[in-house]
Order: C-alpha cells, then sequence, then structure tokens
C-alpha cells in the first residue's frame, strides 16, 4: 500500500545565496536540498519549515509566504511538499544536531542562485525558475509538475 506524506521545506535567502544541506549515504544517495521535512501531528506548515531549517541547520528563519506545491510520487510514496520563502533571523549553519540520523545530513551551506552544486538539487526549481520567480514577486504560490521520487 503506498504511503503518503506532508512536508514542508524552506528556502532561506541571505546575502543573495539559497541555504542547502547535503543528503549522503555512499552507495544509496548523495543529492543537496533545501531544508525541509516531514509536518508533525497538528503543526502548521510554516512553522514545520521553520522547525526543520532549525534542526537540519541551526539556523534560526521566519518563514514568510508560500513559494512551491511540489508533488512526488514512487511506488511506496506519495508526497506533497510545501515550500516557503523564508527569512534568516539568526545563526551559523551546524549539521551535528540533527535528530533524524537516517536523513544522513553530512553538510551544508550557502550558494550563489548561479553557482549551486553540481549533481541533484531539490527542489529542482532551484535551478529552473527561482531567479526568475523571486524577480517578478512570486504573484502566488507555483504548483510544480508532479515527479517521480529518485531518493
Amino acid at each position: 500500500m503506498q504511503q503518503h506524506r506532508i512536508s514542508c521545506g524552506a528556502l532561506v535567502l541571505r546575502d543573495d545565496k539559497i541555504l542547502l544541506v547535503r543528503h549522503h549515504r555512499p552507495g544509496i544517495h548523495d543529492f543537496w536540498a533545501a531544508p525541509g521535512g516531514g509536518v508533525e501531528g497538528n503543526e502548521e506548515l510554516a512553522r514545520a519549515a521553520e522547525r526543520e531549517v532549525f534542526e537540519e541547520t541551526a539556523i534560526n528563519v521566519i518563514a514568510t509566504r508560500l513559494a512551491y506545491i511540489d508533488e512526488g510520487w514512487s511506488p511506496e510514496l506519495r508526497m506533497l511538499k510545501f515550500w516557503f520563502l523564508a527569512d534568516y533571523m539568526s545563526g551559523e549553519i551546524d549539521v551535528s544536531a540533527n535528530p533524524a540520523d537516517r536523513e544522513s545530513i553530512v553538510e551544508a551551506g550557502w550558494f550563489a542562485l548561479d553557482g549551486l552544486p553540481q549533481g541533484h538539487v531539490f527542489p529542482e526549481a532551484l535551478r529552473t525558475r527561482l531567479t526568475r520567480d523571486l524577480a517578478s514577486g512570486f504573484p502566488g504560490a507555483i504548483k510544480l509538475s508532479l515527479r517521480e521520487l529518485l531518493f
């Protein structure tokens, strides 16, 4: 039976750079993504995004507006992810305290939008449309295309 998951993430911009975390398990996966994860209990979506950023990076943020709605699927999982724009508030990157060991977050960093790391970067909109959407002011949340989950 296919499981369903609701998750949230944050597109944290600071000095024209975006915060990304690297998920790496040798021989299994290696990708970069904006911080994010599953919504817990009765948690509001924006608060889930803020909590996930702090858990994964020790950075405090405030989610300001919904940017993207991202759908993914695999035979085992149907995922719906809400990506929020978020303002950096305080903190320095520290990935050592992440409570979710299974995520295998090994590093994080700030990247220029035109200098993202090689390989897979999620959401894919970071490579394909984020700069244009920021310039337009995100007039509303943008529904991304359904995609197959690779990891």
